[in-house]
């Protein structure tokens, strides 16, 4: 890989795709489930769903830097506009560029969907550019955590639940807080690793409005609830063994609660992040499996 296309890759923060593909999973595992799943849009879903992630990594690089967010005694991996490896320009307009991919996507799927799917994907992209962008980002004013629960959570699993059955049950709706969840402890993770650098800049995440202990004790309800959640709701149609199957999930869990509560902090949290968003892609198809299993 030359140097050009290892910054695009570094730009596009590949680690973090996984909580994009974790919902579509779920979403698929409950229509499957429900006797409508729907394999082409499944995947139409899932190219949306990277589409918006990698728009709003993309933008997140251009926006930090914009705001002095990712400054040079920045703990986290390498942000490419912060950097000069690639212009503000260059990464703004591809951020947008990005964006408008994943809504033209999202307007092939209301042919089949209409004003929902279409809904979603216009809010999706709206809360990817208000994230970081704008006068009053989400993620500077101590919104973040809610946006991410909303559109890792319920807003991607309901969306790709109803583009395949054309329908939305509570369960499934519910079901999306699963990931949601752990895509939250994701971004606490990232948040109490960055409180110090993010204060100096006026980012007043939750972390830095509250403390260390809170973020630590927020990350681990987000990781607690996330990965039991599954096994409760799916249990609500009945119980069936294979709705115990989320819960191998729990060492990883136990593991990643240890090193946070070991005191783990600033470049010592990058692996907590890494293994949090697997954590997240392990839940998500354990979940997809134990439903379909238990249809």
């Amino acid at each position: 890989m030359n140097g050009a296309a290892r910054n695009w890759a570094a730009a596009t923060r590949p680690k973090t795709l996984l909580a994009a593909v974790g919902p579509v999973v779920v979403g698929t595992g409950f229509a499957f489930r429900d006797g409508g799943e729907h394999l082409v849009w499944a995947v139409l879903a899932l190219l949306t769903a990277l589409l918006l992630q990698v728009g709003t990594n993309l933008h997140n690089d251009w926006a930090d830097a914009h705001h002095g967010a990712d400054g040079a005694d920045r703990t986290g991996p390498l942000r490419v506009t912060q950097t000069g490896l690639l212009s503000s320009k260059t990464v703004l307009r591809a951020a947008l560029a990005v964006f408008a991919a994943a809504a033209a996507v999202g307007v092939a799927g209301t042919v089949r969907g209409g004003w929902p799917i279409a809904a979603i994907a216009a809010s999706s992209v709206a809360a990817g550019v208000a994230y970081t962008g704008g006068k009053r980002p989400l993620g500077y004013r101590g919104l973040g955590d809610i946006a991410v629960l909303l559109f890792f959570g319920p807003v991607a699993v309901g969306g790709t639940y109803y583009i395949q059955t054309l329908d939305l049950t509570p369960t499934a709706a519910l079901a999306g807080l699963g990931p949601g969840l752990l895509a939250t402890a994701v971004l606490v993770a990232n948040n109490l690793r960055d409180r110090d650098s993010d204060a100096q800049v006026g980012k007043r995440t939750l972390a830095v409005r509250f403390g260390a202990r809170f973020a630590r004790s927020e990350y681990t309800v987000a990781v607690v609830v996330g990965v039991a959640l599954p096994t409760l709701l799916l249990a609500t149609s009945g119980y069936h063994p294979w709705h115990l199957l989320p819960l191998a999930a729990a060492p990883v869990a136990l593991r990643l609660l240890a090193r946070l509560w070991r005191g783990a902090d600033g470049a010592a949290l990058n692996p907590l992040l890494a293994g949090t968003a697997q954590l997240l892609l392990i839940s998500c198809a354990l979940t997809c499996v134990a439903a379909i299993a238990s249809a």
